[in-house]
């Protein structure tokens, strides 16, 4: 059901990203506001994310095979990566319009009419915004978070350019609407940069964070009644997945048999409470211990 949904959610994308550019192009046209040609230029990016995010959470569901053996987890980083960099592109876009418009500044055409087909554009953006972040974080998924938080700055701007616009009609300073863009563009570069720089962490092997990290120990330590210690404990993220490996210490002459019922205690566990954990346990005779004998702590490296 999960997979069904978020395959769902990044087709559903691809329409309403349409529908969005479709919009914000519409206003340009009526206006001919260099602010409002950003925003929509912004959405082209939308359309091309969300088309690359569909694609990589389709090769991320896929089962590991013989060329790809803990999977294709990290697919979905590729594509959020390929979201910042679009995004740097569409910045650099806007700042040429922005020096063409200001060497010959124009005045607004229809500036109502167009800034509310812009109004309704953001508020589309912002309900399917706000769903998209809700399923990233209980699916975790980079792709959609990624482009969640793209669409919730592509919000704001869009925001910013409708007050500042209104603010321009107002006052007769339509300059205003090559320093709004001008503004748009820095805007979406940071959010670019932000995008890049998370997903390159997530594809140099992150671990979880401290807080994951003291619930997983805590976790091991319930379960792992008749083992001496674990120690060695290492995480990293992986899209979705998430893989935990550790040393269980056991006594020497316990046998195979015990030591294997005492992992898969723990691998119950991990999977009752971490969704798509993987879990490597390394089952060592108790000379391989860290602490000295006959202490009852639970060390976690």
């Amino acid at each position: 059901m999960s997979k069904r949904r978020v395959r769902a959610l990044a087709s559903w994308s691809i329409v309403i990203a349409f529908a969005v550019m479709a919009l914000k192009f519409v206003a340009w046209r009526m206006t001919g506001s260099v602010a409002l040609l950003s925003d929509a230029l912004e959405s082209i990016v939308n359309v091309i994310a969300a088309v690359a995010a569909l694609w990589a959470i389709r090769l991320s569901h896929k089962p590991a095979d013989q060329t790809h053996q803990h999977g294709h987890h990290k697919a979905e980083y590729f594509s959020a990566v390929l979201e910042g960099v679009l995004i740097v592109i569409a910045a650099l876009l806007i700042v040429f319009e922005v020096w063409r418009a200001w060497q010959t500044p124009v005045v607004l055409d229809a500036p109502w009419t167009g800034l509310a087909v812009n109004g309704v554009a953001t508020v589309v953006n912002t309900a399917w915004a706000t769903v998209l972040l809700r399923a990233a974080r209980a699916h975790k998924s980079p792709a959609l978070d990624a482009d969640s938080r793209h669409l919730f700055s592509d919000v704001a701007t869009s925001v910013g350019v409708i007050v500042g616009l209104i603010c321009a009609v107002l006052t007769g300073w339509f300059w205003l609407d090559s320093v709004l863009a001008l503004i748009v563009a820095l805007n979406i570069l940071w959010q670019g940069w932000k995008v890049i720089s998370t997903s390159v962490d997530g594809l140099m092997d992150r671990a979880v964070g401290l807080e994951d990290h003291i619930r997983i120990r805590d976790i091991i330590s319930a379960v792992s009644k008749g083992a001496i210690e674990v120690h060695d404990l290492k995480t990293r993220i992986a899209g979705r997945a998430t893989f935990i490996e550790f040393h269980l210490v056991v006594d020497a002459d316990m046998t195979v048999r015990d030591s294997h019922v005492i992992c898969d205690r723990i691998e119950e566990a991990l999977q009752a409470e971490i969704p798509s954990v993987r879990v490597l346990i390394h089952v060592e005779p108790e000379h391989e211990a860290k602490l000295p004998a006959g202490s009852s702590a639970v060390p976690f490296a």
